[in-house]
């Protein structure tokens, strides 16, 4: 099977060394760089599965490096290197479409984790979604609204629109309402109740007229979470 390719752009060395050890010793392929303007000269042109990405980096700045990359291929993930008391950059970072973040001081083993996890979800990912089209109407994210096969017509406030852009990114798997809140709402975990997921969620499905008994387009996933449903063919 082929290794896997990453690219870690980092500019404190003993941290790169041991990011880029880790991942050889776990059967990746590394690219290595400690600037930003090799980092976005990198970033464009090697062939990589993965970046990891610093965001505080001499000669450039890590988040004009996340933006050219969502800009020129929107599907590669990136994982962002954030220091604890850096909150405003992971959440730029998150914005800008980084796939997850791990905060300094970090273990081996979590940024491993996340690496596998990142991976497994990246082939299911396509690249930035405008518009919808679902059993029933189709919803233009652009101006956040939705349009029913009825005649019916509904506005998305951005938080709802951001929510169903996410499900439909990740279509055909389960979304727990832990990763809502941290890749929608970005927020940890705990900071507020997961009811406030559940309300969104039945809010949409009453604007997309998804109202069936279960639902046919947001699908509720039992012990899991929710999930878009494929449109069947």
């Amino acid at each position: 099977m082929k290794k896997k390719r990453v690219l870690v752009i980092e500019d404190d060395a003993a941290i790169r060394e041991g990011i880029v050890d880790a991942l050889k010793f776990d059967g990746y392929q590394t690219f290595e760089t400690g600037r930003g303007d090799t980092g976005l000269e990198s970033a464009r042109s090697v062939d990589c599965d993965l970046i990891i990405l610093d965001l505080v980096l001499p000669g450039g700045d890590g988040l004009d490096i996340l933006r050219d990359v969502r800009a020129t291929r929107p599907t590669l993930p990136i994982i962002i290197l954030t220091a604890l008391s850096k909150e405003e950059n992971r959440i730029a970072g998150l914005r800008l479409g980084a796939d997850d973040y791990v905060v300094k001081p970090f273990s081996v083993d979590e940024l491993l984790a996340r690496i596998q996890a990142v991976l497994r979800r990246s082939p299911e990912r396509p690249s930035d979604i405008r518009e919808i089209t679902y059993p029933g109407g189709r919803v233009c994210l652009d101006r956040c609204e939705v349009r029913r096969d009825d005649g019916r017509r509904a506005d998305l406030s951005e938080r709802e629109r951001e929510l169903l852009r996410y499900l439909v990114q990740n279509a055909g798997r389960a979304i727990s309402r832990d990763e809502i809140l941290s890749r929608v709402w970005l927020l940890e975990p705990g900071t507020v109740a997961t009811r406030t997921i559940d309300v969104h969620i039945a809010k949409l499905r009453e604007k997309l007229g998804d109202v069936s008994s279960p639902p046919s387009v947001i699908l509720t996933v039992h012990g899991k979470g929710y999930m878009f449903g494929k449109e069947k063919p």
